[in-house]
């Protein structure tokens, strides 16, 4: 082991010390005592330069606390055997009512489903889609109703369950 190595071994105790009383919890603290030594072994063809190793490590560990409080951190919650489960809503049916709809979309004409999807996602006032295609604004509001009435048939007929013959 050479000296410089010995050098940075023997300040663990000091950058401990240090790091806890920046951030306060042991295991941030061990991170970040981590952090620093793994950024000065990277650097280790400075330490020849480094006339003052506890300063050079101090510093580092102080830019890598300040790099960390500028970024925002995520709120984490440890978990052990007596932690109750927390429910999650099952996703499936929205997924699948999504894919429907796409697919009644997709079954609608192109004039129909333009003036539908402006109105409903993008929220246009019909002058606004009007001006925006170029038609008259008795045809987005006769355009959208026939899409909404087949939209809702088409919808309507994929909801209903498909009667499956029993074979014997």
């Amino acid at each position: 082991m050479r000296c410089d190595e010995h050098e940075l071994l023997n300040m663990l105790p000091r950058l401990r010390r240090y790091a806890r009383a920046l951030v306060r919890h042991k295991e941030e603290a061990d991170d970040l005592v981590q952090d620093t030594l793994e950024r000065a072994w990277l650097k280790s063809s400075l330490w020849r330069g480094v006339s003052d190793m506890r300063a050079w490590l101090f510093s580092i560990m102080h830019n890598l606390h300040a790099d960390g409080a500028r970024r925002p951190r995520i709120h984490t919650i440890e978990l052990d055997d007596n932690t109750p489960e927390i429910p999650i809503a099952a996703r499936q049916g929205e997924q699948l009512a999504m894919r429907d709809l796409q697919t009644a979309l997709n079954q609608l004409p192109d004039e129909q489903r333009e003036v539908l999807l402006l109105v409903a996602l993008e929220e246009m006032a019909y002058a606004d889609i009007a001006k925006t295609l170029n038609i008259p604004i008795g045809t987005v509001m006769s355009r959208l109703s026939r899409g909404r009435e087949r939209l809702r048939i088409v919808l309507e007929a994929q909801a209903k369950p498909v009667r499956l013959k029993i074979v014997k």
